[in-house]
């Protein structure tokens, strides 16, 4: 249960509010493809849809292997290395694990 309290419209959360405790429960996160399976450093992704790189007149084609990739702080994001790009971050919903 979330118990908070409101100052002229600011919210300040009371001392067993469960959100903002400082505990280790929420350190192991998940990183998840676009099947749902779970990624960790040093997996094997494919792309399963053609993206433009800005910056670049590269386009990754579907069904390119990005190897060894590692986790960022964001869930939702991977830095790899593929043939033509070197340290790409792609959204994890245009990969599957291999």
């Amino acid at each position: 249960m979330l118990r908070a309290f409101f100052y002229n419209g600011a919210h300040f959360p009371s001392q067993q509010d469960p959100i903002m405790s400082n505990t280790d429960d929420n350190d192991t996160r998940t990183v998840r493809d676009s099947n749902g399976n779970p990624l960790a450093n040093g997996d094997s992704v494919q792309l399963i849809k053609d993206l433009k790189v800005k910056g670049t007149s590269v386009t990754l084609k579907r069904g390119t292997i990005a190897k060894n990739i590692r986790l960022t702080d964001d869930d939702e994001e991977i830095e790899c290395n593929v043939e033509k790009v070197k340290g790409l971050v792609l959204k994890t919903a245009f990969l599957k694990k291999v």
